[in-house]
């Protein structure tokens, strides 16, 4: 049950940033549909990313010399510039999150849990089961980031998506510094 209990936090913990960048996603007012779509991905994502850094292990990391922070960073940097550019076109309605780019998204929220599957055996001898709860719980926190993001974008307007890409850019920011 310990175990267990270990394993839910952790993949609260690997949701929260999916979370807050769904904020910003939601602030551009994407359909419930591709909203759905987007946790599926995403919850997808944190199933097979563990399996893969539990596969590569560390081999990989010596490899590529490039901490999964610096990649995140410039994924988020470059959709929160997306962002910026659909608003200056004023086409803030119609920001749409292709399916490529719904997986870029994807990509860039679930490389902690790929470096988090380096070590998962030492975690817990049921890998499945917590590569499971890491896919549910990060599905969860996406759509609700999602329509939390697009209440508060009916709430403030050109506002909220000016923010939501400010804390796109300022997450990408922290993840490279």
């Amino acid at each position: 049950m310990k175990e267990l209990f270990s394993i839910i936090l952790i993949g609260i913990a690997l949701s929260m940033d999916t979370f807050s960048l769904s904020l910003g996603v939601g602030m551009f007012r994407i359909s419930n549909k591709k909203a759905l779509k987007l946790a599926l991905i995403v919850g997808s994502m944190h199933f097979i990313m563990p399996f893969l850094g539990m596969i590569i292990g560390d081999q990989l990391i010596q490899l590529l010399e490039i901490k999964y922070d610096i990649l995140l960073g410039f994924i988020l940097i470059i959709i929160a510039l997306q962002m910026v550019v659909d608003i200056i076109r004023h086409e803030e309605e119609k920001f749409n999150l292709s399916t490529l780019g719904m997986f870029v998204f994807a990509l860039g929220v679930s490389l902690d849990s790929f470096s988090l599957g380096l070590g998962l055996k030492a975690i817990t001898s049921n890998i499945y089961l917590a590569m499971s709860i890491f896919a549910i719980c990060s599905a969860l926190f996406t759509y609700l980031g999602v329509i939390v993001g697009k209440f508060a974008s009916k709430l403030l307007g050109i506002y909220a998506n000016v923010i939501g890409a400010i804390i796109l850019f300022v997450l990408g920011l922290m993840h490279l510094f």
